[in-house]
């Protein structure tokens, strides 16, 4: 099984995916999970590819963050991803090629078609038919609320290049996320409650 959880900033898409590993490690079943961002991995380029993308001077050209983007996206799959779907294990990952969509095409201004050109030159097919996409969605108010909060160990956050955006952008970005959902006829989830409560939503979601 192949699951994805995308999202607005905010909305829990690691928590809910630490707490699905859980679930299926409970029952007995290998799980691999990882963040397309490549900021929690182990592995040296791909970290060294997240910190160039969040962690050095934002001034990047968007261009260049569609290209970074997606080396870490093919390395994961290649490395993480395939071996694991082709065990018969569950792979769950946070954030797929529609957050470059929204945050690069609609936030950057990179042509939306050039991103989808590139990716489907370069990801192998698989890759655009997961299982099941969990797309989380928050309120404006409550996103600011959680942003604010967010922390990391190895970088400030907020100083990110979309973090550091005022609410404006936000909206906007919100906004590409349902388009999307409409586009591909795709189920929002509502994440503003519990950590628990979002949970269940999302196992209502996979009909587990």
């Amino acid at each position: 099984m192949y699951i994805v959880i995308e999202g607005q900033d905010g909305t829990g898409k690691d928590t809910q995916a630490s707490l699905l590993k859980e679930y299926f490690e409970a029952q007995g079943k290998k799980v691999v999970t990882y963040a397309e961002s490549g900021t929690a991995s182990k592995d040296e380029f791909i970290a060294e590819i997240a910190r160039l993308n969040y962690g050095s001077k934002q001034d990047i050209d968007h261009r260049t963050r569609v290209l970074l983007y997606l080396v870490n996206r093919y390395e994961q799959w290649r490395k993480l991803a395939e071996p694991a779907l082709k065990n018969g294990d569950i792979v769950i990952v946070t954030r797929n090629w529609f957050s470059t969509l929204v945050y690069e095409g609609y936030g950057g201004g990179v042509s939306r078609s050039l991103i989808t050109r590139l990716h489907k030159l370069v990801m192998p097919e698989p890759y655009f038919h997961p299982d099941k996409i969990i797309l989380l969605t928050i309120s404006e108010k409550e996103q600011q609320k959680r942003l604010g909060t967010q922390t990391d160990k190895n970088w400030d956050r907020k100083k990110e290049v979309w973090k550091s955006k005022g609410d404006s952008f936000q909206q906007k970005i919100n906004k590409a996320y349902l388009k999307i959902a409409k586009e591909n006829s795709l189920t929002t989830t509502d994440a503003s409650g519990t950590i628990e409560e979002v949970f269940s939503l999302v196992k209502k979601e996979l009909n587990i």
